[in-house]
């Protein structure tokens, strides 16, 4: 069998590398069914917009795009004027692992932060909050926040309260990345919406790639006040899907009921079971707190080079041998326990 087509094959690089959810797909095969008005004025993305407004609050308007870069830059710039910038902490996926677009395609000028574990604080915002008036710095209007963070640290919803509470005070709008907001609920036990609505979020770019979802995203403004726009952005930025019917039913399938749920919680879960067998390993040391599906490690040069060779997973950090595993909503236990065991075995030969 070519193992790029082997189904037994699991990565723990990125939980994008997992396939779609069997009732994603089943979503997916009867929305094919017949013809729908094209561009987003169809049933489905009605009735996605209806699941949108359940999680977040009558008030949430929702917009799927085709990806999460694109949630990200189409809410950003929906939030900004030319001469506006956002905050942000230096690892921020806008800020490291978007090609530049926020900037480059966004003409979004970004502040960033240096952060211990990825979160900002009322406190680091201000290191970038400064500057209003003065026509030489480009201004301050939103601070951008991750939950997860890059780094797979959680928001506790004081803490995103406290954000933004601090950012509203300078008059400053706040943006969730929240391509694994799913994951953060899970691990807190909180419902979605308070995580974002009631904190005081005011645009969330929304995940569905990681969670089980064949493709999409979606920009979900929970203030109407602090974004216009979207619908001429997104279509000036190529994300405007003519069969949207597609995005649509499979936010529905995943948001309707409890799939979200079900899926991070198992993501988490295999997370939480490879850091407490990682973690009895000689020589493997644990260099971040696991707090969902992220586990982050130090191993020997050597022994990643050889595990990698087994396994798919990146390097975090060349210079200090940090490596990040991914749990994903299909990991399973033996899954897990394989990978566990290779490292064991890897770090004997070391």
């Amino acid at each position: 069998m070519n193992p790029r087509h082997d189904p037994r094959l699991k990565a723990f690089a990125s939980d994008n590398y997992a396939g779609v959810h069997p009732e994603i797909l089943q979503a997916i095969a009867t929305a094919n069914g017949g013809h729908q008005t094209a561009y987003g004025d169809d049933v489905y993305t009605e009735a996605m917009r209806e699941v949108f407004r359940t999680h977040f609050g009558e008030q949430a308007q929702a917009w799927p795009v085709f990806n999460g870069t694109a949630a990200n830059v189409v809410s950003l710039r929906s939030m900004t004027a030319h001469w506006e910038a956002v905050i942000c902490a230096e690892s921020a996926h806008i800020n490291t692992d978007e090609g530049g677009a926020p900037e480059v395609a966004g003409g979004i000028k970004l502040l960033t932060v240096p952060t211990p574990d990825g979160k900002l604080t009322p406190e680091l915002i201000d290191r970038q909050a400064w500057g209003f008036g003065d026509v030489h710095r480009a201004q301050p209007r939103v601070v951008s926040v991750s939950n997860t963070t890059e780094l797979g640290t959680l928001y506790t919803a004081d803490e995103l309260a406290a954000i933004c509470s601090h950012a509203h005070d300078l008059g400053l709008l706040v943006h969730l990345d929240g391509s694994r907001l799913t994951n953060a609920a899970a691990a807190l036990d909180v419902p979605l919406r308070a995580l974002a609505t009631d904190v005081g979020v005011d645009v969330l770019s929304f995940g569905g790639t990681k969670i089980g979802m064949l493709y999409g995203e979606a920009v979900v403004v929970l203030n109407p006040g602090a974004a216009s726009g979207v619908d001429y952005i997104r279509k000036t930025f190529m994300q405007l899907s003519s069969k949207m019917r597609f995005v649509s039913a499979q936010f529905e399938a995943l948001l309707s009921g409890d799939l979200w749920l079900r899926n991070a919680r198992r993501a988490n879960a295999m997370g939480r079971r490879l850091a407490d067998a990682i973690g009895g390993i000689p020589g493997v040391s644990l260099s971040r707190p696991v707090e969902a599906n992220a586990v982050f490690a130090v191993l020997p040069p050597d022994v990643t080079a050889r595990l990698q060779k087994r396994f798919r997973f990146y390097t975090w950090n060349e210079a200090t041998g940090e490596v990040r595993w991914m749990c994903a909503f299909d990991t399973t236990e033996a899954d897990v326990d394989a990978f566990a065991a290779a490292v064991a075995e890897e770090m004997r030969s070391a």
